[in-house]
């Protein structure tokens, strides 16, 4: 391509691009699960421009184009909530997940208190398992959600940098 993938913070000029990403990246889950009412696909820019506001929202860009996006938060007892991780299904495959998701976690760790980072995903999604598996995170529970659906939540302690 040519082109390095540069990762910065969404604004809300962003929200439109992020939204149809997002409808992008999800389609491959609803397919897996046979349900297209899944939320990121009914998600409205309303509601996502709040999210812009409220969260931690990052971007993966390829000169222009917005090829990824990540989404964090941290609640008060020290919890990271990591959401929303997309990557453009042409740009698959090449670590930009990892990338996110590291990206992501540097960002909740340097402005706030983190005890674990946490985040879920369908017991389907083995790509997002295997993702997820590879970066130190570890399933701590699985819950029913229908009879064609459940959700493994996984989550990893951070680590502390050693003394130089």
């Amino acid at each position: 391509m040519g082109m390095s993938v540069n990762i910065s913070v969404a604004s809300v000029e962003d929200a439109e691009a992020i939204l149809k990403l997002q409808y992008l990246g999800y389609q491959s889950e609803a397919e897996l699960y046979g349900d297209w009412a899944i939320e990121p696909l009914t998600q409205t820019l309303e509601s996502l421009r709040a999210e812009l506001t409220e969260r931690h929202v990052l971007v993966a860009r390829l000169g222009d184009e917005i090829v990824g996006t990540v989404r964090g938060s941290v609640d008060e007892d020290g919890t990271a909530h990591i959401g929303r991780l997309v990557v453009h299904p042409r740009m698959q495959r090449h670590g930009l997940g990892g990338r996110l998701l590291e990206a992501v976690e540097r960002r909740l760790r340097e402005q706030h208190t983190v005890g674990a980072y946490q985040l879920f995903t369908g017991h389907r999604s083995l790509g997002n398992l295997r993702l997820y598996a590879r970066h130190g995170y570890r399933q701590t529970t699985v819950r029913e959600v229908t009879g064609r659906l459940s959700v493994v939540t996984l989550e990893k302690r951070p680590t502390v940098a050693a003394a130089a």
